[in-house]
């Protein structure tokens, strides 16, 4: 690496809903700061954003909706680990200085995938999260174009709250949640609700819940 290749200092600023946006979507915005007087020409930014569970507390009530992920609470001490969230590349253009470049991470609902699981079953606090980030940068030495990788080490962390993703679902999903299911158990469910007449799927799990009594 040459001796006058830029350090980048990151700092992850806010989390807000990503507009526009057709499907959920989160921004965090990035302030990064270059070596004073280094002109950047170009910066391709791979971010890996993992959810730092271990960096919180759990009440009772928490270690209940979290049982699924981590198992009784008595064993956390070994269960309680990192979530991978979502990997993204960010193409951010030239400057001098700073500047503030957003992520857009794109959310799922879908309750197979463990960070959805883990943030729907946070009930309120804030979300431990950890951005590594590596890629390269792209600056002028002198009249010549260089280019330089990230140190391994490059990184941000940031405590998002639990309502910024509470509010992002309830905008794009309103009162509602997604399960995947099968074919075959889809149409016995169907099967069900046409069997009883019933208006609608929340009446059809509904009546299966009090059969069962959940």
């Amino acid at each position: 690496m040459s001796p006058t290749s830029p350090e980048l200092k990151i700092e992850v600023r806010d989390a807000v809903a990503a507009e526009p946006a057709a499907a959920p979507a989160l921004s965090f915005p990035l302030r990064i700061d270059a070596t004073p007087g280094v002109r950047i020409r170009a910066l391709t930014l791979s971010t890996q954003l993992r959810i730092d569970a271990p960096a919180r507390a759990y009440d009772e009530h928490s270690q209940r909706r979290l049982k699924e992920l981590f198992g009784e609470p008595e064993s956390w001490g070994r269960n309680l680990s990192s979530l991978l969230w979502t990997q993204t590349v960010t193409h951010v253009p030239a400057f001098t200085g700073s500047t503030v470049a957003p992520i857009t991470v794109p959310c799922t609902y879908d309750f197979d995938v463990a960070a959805a699981k883990y943030l729907h079953n946070l009930p309120d606090g804030e979300v431990p999260l950890r951005f590594l980030f590596t890629g390269t940068v792209f600056y002028l030495d002198g009249d010549r174009l260089q280019a330089a990788h990230l140190p391994w080490d490059t990184e941000a962390d940031f405590r998002m709250p639990v309502t910024v993703w509470q509010d992002l679902m309830e905008r794009h999903f309103p009162r509602t949640a997604w399960i995947r299911l099968e074919r075959d158990t889809f149409d016995r469910l169907y099967a069900h609700r046409v069997r009883h007449t019933l208006l609608g799927w929340d009446d059809a799990v509904r009546s299966l819940l009090e059969t069962s009594g959940g």
